[in-house]
């Protein structure tokens, strides 16, 4: 096939490595143009949701990220002090066909490069290249690079360009240039990876408190020989006060420890869990609110440079991923491109804006919220004389609803 035949894909994060698996599963060519000079493992850890493993799946994955990964096995909620308010299966243990993993952000994006360098072929991989702009030409999309200094690089031509370059996406704001900043939802996370001996089940992933005195999400995301894992966790504040977003960026200990430092539980040891940690980020809660259109003709948007959310619920890398497959089957059952993006873009953006809102108004942890208000923020003597269990699993199921996930839906059949 004609480079110019060619899908262009702007970002090799995780939306647009799995794009170029799966075109390539369906005969499609690509070229994937990535502004870092080199894929590193950056971030901390993040959790597939059996939709997404679904996906992954059939893509010949699966086994090499069960390899790597912690299958979950249940999601529990606690209050700050420790007291177990609701717990559930996760994954197969809830009645999926597919796991749930938790799994190094790095070791995921490890897997997707491998597999694209060796079934498209390294030399469509290229790294270093920031796509500036993207105008049609013609029957063709033509894009514009700078390298890392600044220079000119050559432009490219192909018959589609999807901008999957995240939350700063060039081609969104080319499409948008009025939208400005992202939206500050009110809550700044810290995040870290700590090698320690297992609790709960070993696989169990945790959410504690409320933001408003301090929450923590925490789960293991890789096994080690030795019996210990690295275990990934996010702290949550409430704060008026925050730097510009940046998954890089270090954090400091004493913007927040002070809010956890009474959180020794029987089972786990906060304060000493956060102190373990190698290095800190710091990253502030944010999103954009959702688009009316994402494709413009040739062009069409993926992932974060789509539908950026607040990171609960673990639906960030999950949505991109359904992108991928939904926008890849579009393009293979449909020889009018240009339709098929406009498909792609009803389908998907009606999902992703549902996800996107319920991140903001009712996430998983809208059971801690309740605890939080219901109590007063004390502790409780048992569990049933604050909420019902029933009450319980209704809030949970309703996320689940929205998100795609909700055993027996539809969008998650796994087959």
């Amino acid at each position: 096939m004609p480079a110019s035949k060619d899908v262009l894909i702007i970002g090799a994060g995780i939306g647009g490595l799995t794009l170029a698996l799966a075109l390539a599963k369906r005969g499609i060519g690509a070229r994937l143009f990535e502004a870092a000079p080199e894929l590193k493992p950056i971030g901390v850890g993040l959790n597939l949701l059996p939709p997404a493993v679904a996906e992954l799946a059939a893509l010949d994955l699966l086994a090499v990220l069960t390899e790597r990964a912690v299958i979950t096995q249940e999601a529990v909620f606690f209050n700050r002090f420790g007291q177990l308010i609701h717990r559930e299966p996760a994954g197969q243990h809830a009645g999926h066909r597919q796991p749930q993993l938790s799994l190094h952000r790095g070791d995921l994006q490890a897997v997707l490069l491998e597999a694209v360098a060796q079934r498209l072929g390294r030399e469509r991989i290229n790294f270093g290249w920031r796509c500036t702009t993207a105008v049609e030409a013609g029957e063709l999309m033509r894009a514009e690079f700078l390298d890392a200094a600044g220079g000119r690089l050559p432009p490219q031509e192909g018959a589609i360009l999807v901008a999957c370059d995240g939350i700063h996406s060039a081609i969104r704001r080319q499409l948008y240039a009025a939208e400005g900043e992202p939206v500050y939802s009110g809550v700044n996370m810290w995040r870290g990876v700590t090698r320690q001996a297992p609790f709960l089940t070993g696989a169990s992933m945790v959410r504690a408190g409320w933001l408003t005195t301090g929450k923590m999400v925490i789960y293991p995301i890789r096994h080690y020989a030795d019996g210990s894992q690295l275990v990934n966790w996010v702290a949550e504040l409430e704060t008026p006060h925050y730097r510009r977003w940046d998954w890089n960026r270090p954090g400091r200990l004493e913007d927040f420890i002070a809010a956890f430092a009474d959180w020794h539980f029987d089972w786990l040891d906060v304060p000493a869990l956060i102190r373990g940690a190698e290095s800190i980020l710091e990253f502030p809660m944010v999103d954009r609110d959702p688009l009316p259109r994402w494709s413009f003709g040739r062009l069409t948007l993926l992932g974060d440079a789509a539908h950026p959310m607040l990171p609960r619920g673990s639906n960030g890398a999950v949505q991109a991923i359904l992108d991928a497959r939904a926008l890849a089957d579009r393009l293979a059952d449909d020889d009018d491109w240009v339709r098929a993006l406009a498909n792609y873009d009803q389908a998907r953006r009606v999902a992703t804006t549902a996800v996107v809102l319920a991140n903001r108004s009712h996430p998983p942890d809208a059971i801690l919220r309740e605890i939080y208000l219901r109590t007063g923020d004390r502790p409780f003597g048992k569990i049933d004389d604050v909420i019902s269990a029933a009450e319980l699993g209704q809030i949970s199921e309703r996320y689940k609803r929205v998100s795609g996930y909700a055993r027996g839906q539809g969008a998650v059949a796994e087959a």
